[in-house]
């Protein structure tokens, strides 16, 4: 071997070193600062074990049983301010962690969509010994699964309440995928960028812009962003999320010919400057529902469980009408 190749060899340990320790590095600040995240913003809830996978679930009131759904950013605490009126209100309420969201887990070795979560919170209620019809409310993401879950069990739902929803295909933000999605997916690589970069100001950066753009054009409540940051940009968090973008349209584009057997009261509320399109998901869906009703509600965005949960509950008043 000749000086030079014994000195371009040298070279290029040095550099795989430097980048080995450039990796691990991140790796363990971004474990470190999960964990920071985790003890800022600790369970509040309780858990249950379904299928023999860990639920976080919050639970208040008692009376006539309401489900709350969350989207796809944080977890079930987003309707923390619902679940005190509607407990007030005489209601049993009840919000989940979704699979992989909050402090639930997500099951493995199988693919997770809509039509699967519906069937594990049904099977979650069931243990919880919930055995009353439910009123079902699903904000964003969950406009599938809410509708999933009436086309599964019919007789247990006793209303729908769908709050900015996505419930078809044609026009979902992410109808065809997207690239941010489809890298994070990816065996490996995938893995690699979630456990280095998320806690890093690219990363910080990132949730910020997430958060904002979902809450225009309005504020973005007080400790939101640090919330998101703290918890839904954990690997595991954000990789659920990911997996779920990609599921939605498959699974949205499947169950939506079943819409129009749905029996079950519902009420669809969109805001009148929702920045998602929502507004003719809505006005779709309620031509197919024989009996709904819809609420295009002026001045409010897509976050309506945070920034307007009166608007939520009236929302479920409604559905005593049309029954």
């Amino acid at each position: 071997m000749t000086i030079r190749m014994q000195r371009r060899l040298k070279m290029l340990i040095v550099i795989l070193c430097c980048l080995l320790f450039i990796f691990v590095s991140l790796y363990v600040y971004n474990l470190l600062a999960v964990k920071k995240g985790e003890g800022d913003f600790p369970p509040e809830g309780n858990f249950i074990n379904v299928e023999g996978i860990n639920l976080h679930y919050y639970s208040k009131g008692k009376g006539q049983p309401i489900v709350f759904l969350h989207g796809g950013i944080l977890s079930g605490n987003d309707y923390k301010d619902v679940m005190n009126l509607a407990a007030n209100r005489g209601y049993h309420a009840i919000s989940f962690d979704r699979p992989g969201y909050g402090y639930s887990e997500r099951p493995e070795g199988m693919e997770v969509t809509p039509i699967t979560q519906a069937t594990l919170l049904h099977n979650a209620l069931k243990t919880l010994g919930v055995d009353r019809p439910i009123i079902l409310v699903g904000h964003s993401w969950s406009g599938t699964m809410t509708l999933s879950y009436a086309v599964q069990y019919p007789n247990e739902v006793a209303g729908v309440v769908l709050l900015g929803a996505a419930m078809y295909k044609e026009g979902y933000p992410a109808e065809n995928g997207d690239a941010l999605s489809k890298i994070i997916t990816i065996p490996v690589l995938g893995d690699t960028i979630l456990n280095t970069l998320l806690k890093t100001p690219l990363g910080k950066a990132m949730a910020k812009s997430m958060v904002e753009e979902t809450f225009a054009p309005e504020m973005t409540p007080a400790g939101y962003i640090e919330e998101t940051y703290a918890l839904g940009f954990r690997p595991g968090q954000l990789k659920a999320n990911r997996e779920d973008v990609l599921a939605f349209p498959k699974t949205s584009e499947k169950l939506s010919p079943q819409y129009k057997n749905i029996k079950t009261p519902a009420v669809i509320i969109v805001g009148q400057k929702d920045p998602f399109g929502m507004i003719d998901q809505a006005r779709r869906l309620q031509q197919e529902l024989v009996n709904s009703k819809l609420q295009i509600i002026p001045e409010i965005g897509h976050m309506i469980p945070q920034l307007h949960p009166q608007v939520v509950l009236d929302g479920v008043e409604e559905l005593k009408v049309q029954r």
